[in-house]
């Protein structure tokens, strides 16, 4: 990759992070409201939430992002490619 490609790649990928960010909160929190006992999701340090509560949370919340950040890094770099004709590796 060149160094014109690597500046023209940085800012893409930075934005596009954000939004798969963005996106992964709004996910986990629609899928939280369907399975969750409560329409917000347990905070760790709320005592009143049962711990297993929290740490299925946690999990779930941990499982989205990584999902949600992958195909978003991954449109991405496809997206990329289509434009530069170069691989962003």
């Amino acid at each position: 990759m060149s160094a014109v490609s690597k500046a023209m790649y940085k800012p893409l990928s930075l934005a596009t992070s954000v939004i798969g960010g963005i996106l992964a909160g709004a996910v986990f929190q629609q899928v939280w409201k369907r399975i969750g006992d409560d329409k917000n999701a347990p905070e760790p340090k709320d005592l009143s939430r049962s711990s297993k509560e929290v740490l299925i949370a946690a999990a779930l919340q941990g499982a989205i992002f990584a999902v949600v950040r992958a195909a978003v890094d991954r449109a991405g770099a496809k997206g990329y490619q289509a434009l530069a004709h170069e691989d962003p590796r």
